[in-house]
């Protein structure tokens, strides 16, 4: 809202209005303001919840230190929804379709989360919503960002179709269509012409192949939203781990958004320009001051958790971010740390109830999951294939490594947009 009102005074010639129309200067104030209501709010809110005695209920898995979590404050993503939602509504342009697409991620994934905290928390359900009724809300996420994507005018972007070397500079010209247009194109990561279209995959139904591309992207979209949503679920087992990697998360798809939606930048690093995406920097900003805001109070001994409320919603926002961007083929690299955790629990799992029936007898692969309670079991305890480290890690050391290992991916995941 305060950028129609500084737009409206920028009319007027009124000192310093038109700051707003750059996008870097509202990011700033975005990331500033998120953290400020995420330090502020937040404190507020966990004294509200130790009132109310709004307390996690801890399974016992025989981990050192676990028991003492027992109580601390839960639903403490509502602190990360607000610290997004508020500058958002103030300071990005509430118009741009993709702003209005995150604006309504944030509110249908923390719904999601909030329904399923309340259940665990008010209803005494160890086991919260029915998995089912949650895969359905994802799954209605990913056919709305699948279908605005394809049916909005203002979802569209500017292919770049050649390159070619200036002979007098030496510098890489890219060329881009003519016309922005709608279009099923992704990113590939790695790969010097690097665009892939899904309806590609459709030549032998002629006229008809561009349908069903966009009919393969909304599967796609659902799928991503889906897995990486609850891929941060899964992650967010250690004080601070889910929200600092997806701080990490968060300024990656913030680089890529500005630097999409800005044609010279796109142009650059040899990329498609996706007009309109580099608002979507605004949004990015509040995240990052949101997830750092939080990160006060949730770093090792957490005083809040974010439960259900804040990871499905954390999960749900890379996964459109990445999306609106055409830059999902990117998410394994990016949220690597997620597909891990997501993958950890699946072989162990599969190989258990495999060797179940196969030898009458199930075993392990790790000696716990998700991953990160692997580190936290020392070897000899469980029977497992992988008994690595022999000795427990504090939960403060595993979470960091985490975080290190999340920046490389980062990195490794902007470089490939160069090392093409």
């Amino acid at each position: 809202m305060l950028y129609y009102l500084f737009e409206f005074l920028d009319k007027y010639d009124v000192p310093g209005a038109g700051m707003f129309h750059y996008i870097s200067f509202r990011a700033a104030l975005a990331f500033i303001l998120s953290l400020f209501i995420a330090t502020w709010f937040g404190n507020r809110l966990i004294h509200y919840l130790q009132r109310k005695q709004i307390g996690e209920t801890i399974r016992n898995l025989g981990l050192e230190g676990q028991m003492s979590k027992k109580g601390t404050p839960t639903m403490g993503g509502v602190i990360i929804i607000l610290s997004i939602l508020v500058p958002t509504i103030l300071l990005a342009d509430l118009k741009n379709v993709y702003i209005i697409l995150m604006i309504i991620t944030t509110m249908w994934m923390g719904c999601i989360g909030f329904c399923d905290d309340y259940i665990k928390v008010f209803k005494h359900n160890k086991e919260g919503m029915h998995g089912r009724t949650k895969v359905i809300g994802q799954v209605g996420l990913g056919l709305i960002v699948g279908l605005t994507l394809y049916l909005s005018p203002d979802a569209v972007i500017r292919e770049n179709v050649s390159s070619s070397t200036d002979p007098v500079t030496h510098e890489e010209v890219v060329k881009y269509e003519q016309k922005a247009q709608k279009s099923t194109t992704t990113t590939i990561p790695f790969f010097k012409n690097n665009n892939l279209d899904y309806a590609d995959a459709f030549d032998f139904l002629g006229e008809h192949k561009q349908a069903a591309g966009w009919i393969l992207f909304v599967l796609v979209t659902i799928f991503i939203v889906t897995a990486v949503s609850n891929g941060a679920n899964l992650t967010d087992g250690l004080d601070g781990l889910a929200t600092g990697s997806s701080a990490i998360q968060g300024v990656t798809l913030g680089i890529l958004a500005y630097v999409s939606g800005n044609v010279n930048y796109a142009g650059y690093l040899n990329i498609m320009y996706i007009p309109g995406s580099g608002e979507m920097a605004v949004f990015a900003a509040t995240f990052i001051g949101a997830t750092i805001g939080f990160l006060w109070y949730n770093t090792f001994p957490a005083q809040v958790f974010m439960g259900d409320t804040g990871s499905l919603t954390l999960g749900g926002i890379i996964a459109v971010f990445a999306i609106a961007l055409h830059k999902e083929l990117l998410i394994p690299i990016l949220c690597g740390i997620f597909l891990v955790e997501s993958l950890s629990v699946i072989m162990q799992v599969g190989y258990f109830k495999f060797t179940k029936k196969r030898y009458g007898e199930g075993k392990r692969i790790f000696k716990m999951t998700p991953l990160h309670h692997h580190f936290q079991e020392p070897a000899g305890t469980v029977k497992a294939l992988f008994q690595l480290p022999k000795q427990a890690l504090p939960e403060s050391k595993i979470v960091i490594r985490f975080w290190i290992i999340g920046l490389i991916l980062a990195a490794v995941t902007l470089i490939t947009l160069k090392m093409r």
